[in-house]
């Protein structure tokens, strides 16, 4: 039986990364059953049962060495972990971590990272120091390994692959379709969804969502429906863009399951989204999306599959804005939009990601029994 310890930013009420996780853990057992995984959570309790697997918590390095110096692998991601622009400290935990498993002999591995920005001279001298000395390197998209060429991260092997998330199957939406009941939303008007998050304090981009929102009440009489990523504070920030509408809308309030926001995502004809997992799940049930970009991590995504970011959060307008949904409805863009082979070719590359992490773990094995 191997184990593997798996490090991320868990436990956190994050659901675009406790997505990562369920998708993590479901393709490695599913390669191999007998695995053993112990997670690097925030909130261990929650991630037992939440996932059903092992978990400590992340500050307790003396635990974390014990459970490293038993294990096979490390791996660190997926997400944005290695990145100093929402916080340095958190880039020095992750790397904290990677170099703990490196000093008890554990191989590591970056799970379908996305990497960078890193801007700090300090933090890009430790960054290049210990993505050196990793033993593999997966990364979600071509902007990430162009960060690790900058950065001269050279010597692990480094596959381009794609989030872990989209190697998830489609779920069922009638528990979607239940929740939205029970929020009030029923009847035949389409749905918008729309994913948002605080940043900055800014409020130039939540007026614009507003008016955009009430517009299309208007224009496509069309019921808003505000969807949480990160739980409870997509809610408040929710709260503050659907106070300014004229035409009202629904704030789902609830934290929800990765499997319960893909079935709500699936009942959207159109989602527009700031957070990166709500795109994910609107590419993985077939929905047509529209982004908007906070981070690089957005546009990387969205040129993946052949599209591209509205504007950034600073310069949103609601003339662009309005101008790109109006070109997926009058489109009449329906499930088949992302049914392709590009869209095929993606999951299988989520999927290789955890070919690559037991095939690595094969290979130390064979290394030490010879």
């Amino acid at each position: 039986m191997s184990e593997i310890v798996i490090s991320g930013y868990y436990g956190f009420g994050n659901a675009g990364d406790e997505a990562m996780l369920a998708a993590m853990v479901e393709v490695l057992t599913e390669l191999a059953s007998d695995i053993k995984i112990t997670v690097i959570s925030g909130n261990p309790e929650e991630t037992r049962q939440r996932h059903g697997v092992a978990s400590v918590y992340r500050l307790n390095y003396p635990e974390i060495a014990r459970v490293l110096s038993k294990s096979q692998l490390l791996i660190s991601g997926g997400g944005s972990l290695l990145q100093d622009v929402t916080s340095e400290r958190s880039l020095y935990y992750y790397l904290s971590i990677m170099m703990l498993a490196k000093k008890l002999g554990t191989p590591v591995m970056l799970y379908a990272q996305g990497i960078g920005p890193v801007r700090g001279r300090l933090a890009r001298g430790i960054m290049r120091y210990i993505g050196n000395m990793v033993d593999l390197i997966t990364v979600r998209d071509k902007g990430s390994h162009e960060e690790l060429k900058r950065l001269q991260v050279t010597k692990p092997p480094i596959y381009v692959t794609a989030d872990p998330v989209l190697a998830m199957h489609q779920v069922d939406k009638q528990v979607g379709r239940t929740i939205l009941r029970k929020a009030g939303v029923e009847g035949a008007a389409p749905l918008l969804g729309i994913s948002v998050r605080e940043w900055k304090d800014w409020g130039h981009y939540k007026q614009v969502l507003a008016k955009v929102a009430d517009q299309l009440a208007v224009e496509f009489g069309a019921r808003i429906v505000f969807l949480p990523m990160q739980w409870p504070e997509d809610v408040a920030v929710s709260r503050k863009i659907a106070s300014r509408t004229k035409q009202g809308a629904i704030v789902l309030t609830e934290e929800y399951t990765t499997s319960e926001l893909l079935s709500l995502v699936g009942n959207f004809d159109m989602l527009i989204g700031i957070r990166l997992h709500a795109l994910i799940f609107a590419a993985i049930m077939h929905v047509p999306m529209v982004g908007i970009s906070y981070d690089p991590k957005i546009e990387r995504f969205l040129e993946t599959l052949g599209e591209h970011n509205v504007r950034t959060l600073q310069n949103i307008s609601v003339d662009n804005l309005l101008d790109e949904v109006r070109q997926l409805w009058s489109a009449q863009v329906g499930p088949n939009r992302y049914k392709s082979d590009q869209s095929n070719s993606l999951r299988e590359k989520a999927f290789h990601n955890a070919e690559l992490a037991l095939e690595l773990i094969q290979r130390q094995n064979a290394e030490r029994n010879k």
